[in-house]
């Protein structure tokens, strides 16, 4: 059961791309083109988590036009890409950010993301992730992968960090 003193630790979020703030499905054009489908609200929640002070980033093992575009439009505050080994990416990002790993949630989908969720402070499964995280997992989301999950986590965690009403009031007026 995650606590209220855990979320008060939490400054970062790192998400896994694939599968996590997609969809899994992956479409190739003729041409060889990769075509991925990023939720809206996913990526506005993600904007809101920024703008409320959160460091927002991603732990990938592809490195593709798509997660590089993702990266750039929604100016996250840190990316490692084309990562074969998520454990390792994890304890780099936590030395480039000089962050513990208390202070991250990590969400991820599938079996490569077991380690970074059981070392992560907030360790989260997508809706639709593989039953082997719950194993590992101290939350699975309602939502599926690329279908809100991430929306639903940063809501949760602005709501348990006393941040939701401050970021809501710009849209309430």
């Amino acid at each position: 059961m995650i606590s209220s003193a855990d979320f008060a630790q939490i400054t970062t979020l790192i998400f896994d791309i694939d599968g996590t703030l997609t969809d899994s499905r992956a479409v190739f054009l003729p041409d060889g083109t990769l075509v991925k489908t990023f939720d809206h609200h996913d990526m506005h929640w993600i904007k809101l988590a920024l703008r409320a002070g959160l460091k927002v980033g991603v732990l990938s093992g592809r490195d593709d036009y798509a997660n590089n575009f993702l990266i750039n439009e929604l100016k996250l505050s840190f990316a490692l890409l084309g990562v074969k080994d998520k454990i390792a990416g994890f304890n780099e990002i936590l030395e480039q950010n000089k962050l513990t790993a208390k202070e991250c949630c990590y969400m991820g989908d599938d079996v490569v993301d077991m380690p970074v969720i059981r070392r992560a402070g907030i360790g989260i499964a997508v809706g639709d992730a593989v039953e082997e995280l719950n194993e590992v997992a101290d939350w699975r989301t309602n939502a599926p992968g690329g279908k809100g999950a991430a929306c639903e986590v940063i809501r949760r965690i602005l709501k348990e960090k006393g941040l939701f009403d401050h970021i809501m009031e710009r849209y309430r007026k």
